[in-house]
C-alpha cells in the first residue's frame, strides 16, 4: 500500500465503521427535553382543565365535596339566571367597541412612526409603555378616579362621572384598552416594514394618491398582520377583568352595565362560593372563544392576503 492510499483507506474504515445515532435514542433525547414543557402543560393546564369540567356537572361550594348535578348548571345559567345575559351583553358590547378601536388607533401610530425619520425609538418605547402598565390593578384604580365624579374628565367635560352612569361606565372601560394599544402598534409597525418601498413608487408613478396607496397596497400586504391581531385582541378582550373589577368595585356596576363574563364567573365562584356553576361558565366562555376564533379563519379566506399564494 502506498502512501497515498493509506489517508484514503483509513478515511474508508472510520466511514464504514462510523454509527450516527440510532432514530430510537434521537427521540428520547427530545422527551427528555421536552420533559418540562409536557410536565408542566399536564399538572398546570390539562388536569386542572379536566378537573373544571368534571365540576362544571356538580354542585360545589369549595367546603363540602361535590355533588353530581348533571346538566343542571347549564340549563339554570341560560335559562334562570338573568344577570348571567346581561353579563353576555355587557362582554359583547365592549368587545365590539374596543377592539377596532384599539386596533385603528394602533394602526394610525405605525403608519405615523414609519414615516418619521427621528426619535422613532423613544416614540414606539412611550407608546409602548401603557401595555406593560395597563393591565394593572393600580392603573384601573387612577382611571377610576380621572373618569368618577370630580375627576379630570368631569372637570373637563361637564358630564358628570362616567363610572357612576350606566350609559358610560363601560365605554370609560374600553377607553382603557383602547389606551393600551402599544402590543398591536409595534406588531403593525413590523408588518410595515416588510411591505416593499418598489410598490409605492409604482403606484406613485401611476398617479395613485396616498389614500388609494393605503387602500390597493398597505392595507393587502398588511391584511396577515391585521389579522394576527385582530385574533389575538379579541380572545384578550373576552377575558378582560381587571379593569371592570377594578372600576366597579368587583359589583359590575352600574345597573350591571360592567358586568363583563370574567367578573360575573369570579362572583359566581369566589363570592357566592358556587364554583360548580362558575366552572359551568368558564367551559362556555371556552366554547365561545374558540367558536369566534374559527369563524374569524373561516372568513379570513376572503381578505387576507399572503404574497406568497398569489391573488386570490
Amino acid at each position: 500500500m502506498t502512501t497515498t492510499e493509506m489517508p484514503t483507506a483509513v478515511r474508508t474504515r472510520q466511514t464504514a465503521t462510523g454509527k450516527k445515532p440510532p432514530r430510537r435514542g434521537r427521540e428520547g433525547a427530545a422527551w427528555v427535553f421536552l420533559s418540562p414543557w409536557v410536565l408542566g402543560a399536564a399538572v398546570l393546564t390539562l388536569l386542572p382543565m379536566a378537573v373544571s369540567l368534571y365540576l362544571s356537572f356538580t354542585d360545589y361550594d369549595l367546603f363540602n365535596p361535590p355533588q353530581w348535578v348533571g346538566l343542571r348548571n347549564y340549563t339554570q345559567m341560560f335559562t334562570e339566571d338573568p344577570r348571567y345575559w346581561r353579563s353576555v351583553v355587557a362582554t359583547l358590547t365592549y368587545v365590539v367597541i374596543a377592539v377596532p378601536l384599539q386596533l385603528g388607533l394602533a394602526l394610525v401610530v405605525a403608519l405615523a412612526l414609519k414615516s418619521m425619520r427621528r426619535g422613532r425609538g423613544f416614540y414606539r418605547s412611550a407608546f409602548y409603555a401603557p401595555s406593560l402598565l395597563g393591565a394593572s390593578m393600580s392603573i384601573a384604580l387612577v382611571w377610576r378616579a380621572v373618569f368618577n365624579d370630580g375627576g379630570t374628565v368631569d372637570n373637563l367635560l361637564g358630564t358628570g362621572g362616567w363610572v357612576n352612569q350606566p350609559g358610560w361606565a363601560l365605554l370609560a372601560i374600553a377607553l382603557l384598552t383602547v389606551w393600551q394599544f402599544g402590543a398591536p402598534m409595534v406588531i403593525f409597525l413590523a408588518g410595515l416594514q416588510q411591505i416593499p418601498g418598489e410598490l409605492y413608487e409604482a403606484a406613485a408613478v401611476d398617479g395613485a394618491s396616498r389614500w388609494r396607496q393605503f387602500l390597493s397596497i398597505t392595507v393587502p400586504m398588511l391584511s396577515p398582520v391585521i389579522f394576527f391581531n385582530l385574533v389575538l385582541q379579541t380572545i384578550q378582550a373576552f377575558q378582560v377583568f381587571t379593569p371592570a373589577f377594578a372600576i366597579s368595585a368587583g359589583k359590575g356596576g352600574p345597573a350591571d352595565s360592567t358586568l363583563f363574563y370574567t367578573l360575573y364567573l369570579y362572583d359566581r365562584g369566589f363570592v357566592a362560593s358556587h364554583m360548580g356553576y362558575a366552572s359551568a361558565m368558564a367551559w362556555i366562555l371556552l366554547l365561545v372563544i374558540g367558536a369566534v376564533t374559527a369563524v374569524l379563519f373561516r372568513t379570513s379566506r376572503s381578505w387576507v392576503f399572503y404574497a406568497s399564494e398569489g391573488d386570490r
